[in-house]
């Protein structure tokens, strides 16, 4: 181990998901061979980050605003409301450019061995969205796991008297995949899923 500032900097790299200790020290010595230049714009970038971004009011997802822009933007279908996990889950259906609804973000999935109930998520704030009768379809796109499918199963559950038509995007194979190397569930939904093909 090392002495001080540069023990500090792996321990605190450490504690980022997804950085284990040999990732941790090379981006600690990677750091400390940088120009102080850069190293003083990563510092700023953080710095800012906890100061400037916040959580929409409406739908949780990260914005610099009370409402973020997805929120603001007028032409977006309010009576389609996409359930996802994260905000990063927002980015990547906002790339398909296929969804024109809003959104709302749980901040997680319902994961009892992590300590992780309903009441952890933003379950009321969508219920409550959900009261005012304008939205008539809720796509749940939680994550297709364990803690998703539970998240996904839980929601639908609790919306089903409220008369909305709850979804879930289709899932199963990937184009260019083999199916011999599919897993069981992925080839099961992909068969359950089916549609007709037309000539």
């Amino acid at each position: 181990m090392y002495e001080g500032a540069v023990q500090n900097l792996v321990d605190e790299l450490g504690r980022l998901p997804g950085v284990g200790p040999k990732s941790a020290q090379r981006i600690a010595f990677h750091l400390l061979s940088a120009e102080e230049a850069d190293v003083k714009r990563l510092a700023n970038a953080l710095v800012e980050i906890k100061e400037r971004v916040r959580f929409c009011s409406v739908c949780g997802n990260v914005s610099e605003e009370s409402e973020c822009a997805i929120c603001r933007d007028e032409r977006r279908d309010g009576s389609v409301i996409c359930v996802v996990e994260e905000s990063k889950d927002v980015v990547a259906i906002e790339r398909t450019r296929e969804f024109r609804g809003r959104y709302h973000v749980l901040g997680g999935s319902i994961s009892p061995i992590e300590g992780v109930g309903p009441d952890d998520l933003r379950v009321k704030e969508l219920m409550s969205r959900l009261s005012d009768g304008e939205v008539t379809e809720l796509i749940l796109a939680t994550d297709p796991n364990l803690e998703g499918e539970a998240t996904a199963t839980y929601i639908a559950r609790t919306v089903k008297p409220m008369g909305v038509k709850v979804t879930r995007p289709a899932s199963g194979l990937p184009v260019g995949g083999d199916l011999e190397y599919a897993d069981e569930v992925t080839l099961g939904r992909a068969f359950e899923g089916r549609r007709s093909v037309e000539f």
